[in-house]
Protein backbone atom coordinates (compact mmCIF):
# COMPACT_ATOMS: atom_id res chain seq x y z
CA UNK A 1 0.00 0.00 0.00
CA UNK A 2 2.91 2.28 0.93
CA UNK A 3 4.75 3.54 -1.90
CA UNK A 4 7.79 5.21 0.28
CA UNK A 5 10.44 3.05 1.90
CA UNK A 6 10.92 4.70 5.17
CA UNK A 7 13.41 3.81 8.40
CA UNK A 8 12.92 1.75 11.05
CA UNK A 9 14.88 1.53 13.76
CA UNK A 10 16.89 3.66 16.40
CA UNK A 11 20.06 2.65 15.00
CA UNK A 12 19.43 3.52 11.50
CA UNK A 13 18.32 6.95 12.70
CA UNK A 14 21.58 7.67 14.98
CA UNK A 15 23.81 6.27 11.62
CA UNK A 16 22.43 9.12 9.96
CA UNK A 17 22.94 11.60 12.59
CA UNK A 18 26.15 10.78 13.61
CA UNK A 19 27.48 11.97 10.13
CA UNK A 20 25.88 15.94 10.43
CA UNK A 21 25.18 16.32 6.85
CA UNK A 22 22.54 18.75 7.07
CA UNK A 23 20.91 21.57 5.61
CA UNK A 24 18.28 23.78 7.15
CA UNK A 25 15.30 26.52 6.59
CA UNK A 26 13.05 28.19 8.53
CA UNK A 27 10.63 25.25 8.36
CA UNK A 28 12.69 21.58 7.93
CA UNK A 29 16.11 20.40 8.47
CA UNK A 30 17.47 17.28 6.36
CA UNK A 31 19.80 15.22 7.53
CA UNK A 32 21.80 12.76 4.50
CA UNK A 33 23.65 9.64 4.48
CA UNK A 34 24.85 6.95 1.99
CA UNK A 35 22.25 4.54 1.50
CA UNK A 36 19.62 2.32 0.43
CA UNK A 37 16.99 5.39 -0.36
CA UNK A 38 15.15 5.45 2.45
CA UNK A 39 13.17 8.30 4.42
CA UNK A 40 12.53 9.21 8.06
CA UNK A 41 10.30 11.67 9.01
CA UNK A 42 10.45 13.32 12.21
CA UNK A 43 7.99 15.90 14.34
CA UNK A 44 8.43 16.15 17.69
CA UNK A 45 6.14 16.76 20.53
CA UNK A 46 7.68 20.53 20.47
CA UNK A 47 5.38 21.32 17.55
CA UNK A 48 2.68 20.79 18.66
CA UNK A 49 -0.67 18.24 19.91
CA UNK A 50 -1.13 14.83 17.85
CA UNK A 51 -3.05 16.70 15.16
CA UNK A 52 -0.76 19.08 14.42
CA UNK A 53 2.43 16.47 14.03
CA UNK A 54 0.36 14.43 11.89
CA UNK A 55 -0.69 17.03 9.47
CA UNK A 56 3.06 17.86 9.01
CA UNK A 57 4.40 14.40 8.53
CA UNK A 58 1.25 13.66 6.03
CA UNK A 59 2.71 17.65 4.09
CA UNK A 60 6.06 16.22 4.25
CA UNK A 61 5.07 12.79 2.68
CA UNK A 62 2.82 14.23 0.15
CA UNK A 63 5.74 16.34 -0.71
CA UNK A 64 7.95 14.01 -0.71
CA UNK A 65 6.00 11.83 -2.36
CA UNK A 66 5.39 14.06 -5.51
CA UNK A 67 9.01 14.47 -6.28
CA UNK A 68 10.10 10.88 -5.63
CA UNK A 69 11.08 10.21 -9.03
CA UNK A 70 13.86 13.50 -9.20
CA UNK A 71 15.64 12.50 -5.92
CA UNK A 72 18.74 10.16 -5.43
CA UNK A 73 17.93 6.87 -4.92
CA UNK A 74 21.57 6.41 -2.97
CA UNK A 75 21.04 7.99 -0.41
CA UNK A 76 18.94 7.88 3.58
CA UNK A 77 17.48 10.93 3.91
CA UNK A 78 15.88 12.43 7.85
CA UNK A 79 13.47 15.15 7.66
CA UNK A 80 13.22 17.07 10.84
CA UNK A 81 9.99 19.38 11.08
CA UNK A 82 10.98 22.89 13.03
CA UNK A 83 8.52 24.49 15.53
CA UNK A 84 8.34 27.14 12.63
CA UNK A 85 6.39 24.86 10.03
CA UNK A 86 3.30 24.68 12.03
CA UNK A 87 0.10 26.17 10.92
CA UNK A 88 2.20 26.43 7.21
CA UNK A 89 0.62 24.69 4.34
CA UNK A 90 1.59 22.35 1.59
CA UNK A 91 3.02 24.98 -0.56
CA UNK A 92 5.62 26.34 2.16
CA UNK A 93 6.69 23.14 3.48
CA UNK A 94 7.17 21.38 -0.45
CA UNK A 95 9.09 24.34 -1.56
CA UNK A 96 11.04 24.34 1.90
CA UNK A 97 11.71 20.53 1.05
CA UNK A 98 12.70 20.74 -2.66
CA UNK A 99 15.02 23.77 -1.73
CA UNK A 100 16.90 22.01 0.80
CA UNK A 101 17.12 18.54 -1.28
CA UNK A 102 18.51 20.40 -4.12
CA UNK A 103 20.87 22.18 -1.52
CA UNK A 104 21.94 18.74 -0.51
CA UNK A 105 22.49 17.71 -3.75
CA UNK A 106 19.49 15.43 -3.67
CA UNK A 107 17.31 16.66 -6.88
CA UNK A 108 18.59 14.91 -9.90
CA UNK A 109 16.83 16.86 -12.31
CA UNK A 110 16.85 20.44 -10.74
CA UNK A 111 14.12 21.98 -13.32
Amino acid sequence: MRNIDSLKNSGEFRRIYELRLSEADRYLVVYQAEGSGKIGIVCSKKVGNSVIRHRIVRLIREAYRLNKENIRKDKDIIIVARKSAKGQGFTEISSSLLKLLKRCGLLENSN
